[in-house]
C-alpha cells in the first residue's frame, strides 16, 4: 500500500475573523492525483497554501510524511527535507517568477538547496528540453507571455524533483493548445508516480487526470471526498457546492435544463 504523505486533521483558518476553511480533515497518499474541487472563495487555495508550510491552520494540524508542518518546524533541519520534497505552483505565475531569465528561475531552487553547479546546469538543461522551452532559456520572464509563464513556473517547481506537486488553478489564463501541453504533462507525472494535489473548478481536469476528488463547499467545509469519476457523476452535489448552475429555458413546448459551469457537460430535457 502506498505510503500516507500528508494527513489533514480538523484544520481551520480565518482571515480577519471570517473562516476562509473549517474543520476539514482528509489523507494524500504517495502517488494520489487529488483535485480539490469548489467555487471561488470556498478555501482551495488556503489549503493549497497550509500544505506548502505557506500559512498554518488556527485549528488543528497538517502532517507531512508523519512529522508536523509548523512554523517552527519549517524554521529547522525539516525545511530541507520539504522543501525537496515538495513543489508548488501559484495560480499567477508572475507571483513566482522573479529572476533575470528563464535559465536562473530553474536553477534557483536547486542552489538554495546546495545542488553542485554541474548537476544543476544538467538538471535545468534537462527540464528545458523536457518540456519544450529551450527557446526560452536565456529570456526575461516578464518578457513572455501567459502560457509560457506558466510553462515557466512549473519548471521552477519541478527542479526540485519534488515528490509532491501543488497545482492552484493550473488553467487559469491558459490558451487551449497551452491546457493541451499541461494535461499531457501530468499525465506523464502520473507515470512518474508523483502525488499531485490540483486546486481546480476546472471539470475537464479533474475528468482527465484526477483519480480522487475533495470538495469543498461554501460554509468552508469539506463535503465529499472519493474517488473522482464518482463525484463527477454526483450531479446534486456539484449544484450545492455552487460549481455547476442551472439554467431553464423553453423552445416551444420544449423546457430545458441546462447545468453550466466550468466544461460541464450535463443537459436535459423535459
Amino acid at each position: 500500500m502506498n505510503e500516507e504523505v500528508y494527513r489533514v486533521e480538523g484544520v481551520s483558518y480565518g482571515y480577519g475573523g471570517l473562516f476562509a476553511l473549517k474543520d476539514v480533515s482528509f489523507s494524500v497518499r504517495s502517488g494520489d492525483s487529488l483535485a480539490v474541487l469548489g467555487a471561488n472563495g470556498s478555501g482551495k487555495s488556503t489549503l493549497l497554501k497550509i500544505l506548502n508550510g505557506l500559512l498554518f491552520p488556527s485549528e488543528g494540524k497538517v502532517e507531512f510524511m508523519g512529522a508536523a508542518v509548523t512554523e517552527g518546524a519549517l524554521s529547522g533541519d525539516f525545511l530541507r527535507c520539504f522543501r525537496e520534497r515538495v513543489g508548488f505552483v501559484f495560480p499567477e505565475p508572475d507571483v513566482q517568477l522573479f529572476c533575470p531569465t528563464v535559465y536562473d528561475e530553474l536553477a534557483f531552487g536547486p542552489l538554495q538547496l546546495g545542488v553542485k553547479a554541474t548537476d544543476i546546469k544538467r538538471r535545468v538543461d534537462e527540464l528545458l528540453e523536457m518540456l519544450g522551452i529551450s527557446n526560452l532559456s536565456e529570456r526575461a520572464p516578464y518578457t513572455l507571455s501567459s502560457g509560457e509563464k506558466k510553462k515557466v513556473a512549473i519548471a521552477s517547481a519541478l527542479s526540485v524533483n519534488p515528490d509532491v506537486l501543488l497545482l492552484d488553478e493550473p488553467t487559469n489564463g491558459l490558451d487551449p493548445r497551452t491546457q493541451v501541453w499541461l494535461f499531457d504533462l501530468l499525465q506523464s507525472l502520473k507515470g512518474l508516480n508523483k502525488t499531485c494535489v490540483m486546486a481546480t473548478h476546472d471539470l475537464s481536469l479533474v475528468e482527465d487526470l484526477a483519480s480522487r476528488a475533495v470538495v469543498l463547499d461554501e460554509s468552508h467545509r469539506v463535503v465529499s471526498d472519493g474517488p473522482a469519476a464518482a463525484v463527477l457523476r454526483d450531479k446534486d452535489l456539484l449544484l450545492r457546492a455552487n460549481i455547476i448552475h442551472e439554467h431553464t429555458h423553453r423552445h416551444g413546448d420544449i423546457t430545458h435544463i441546462h447545468s453550466h459551469g466550468p466544461y460541464s457537460t450535463h443537459d436535459e430535457h423535459d
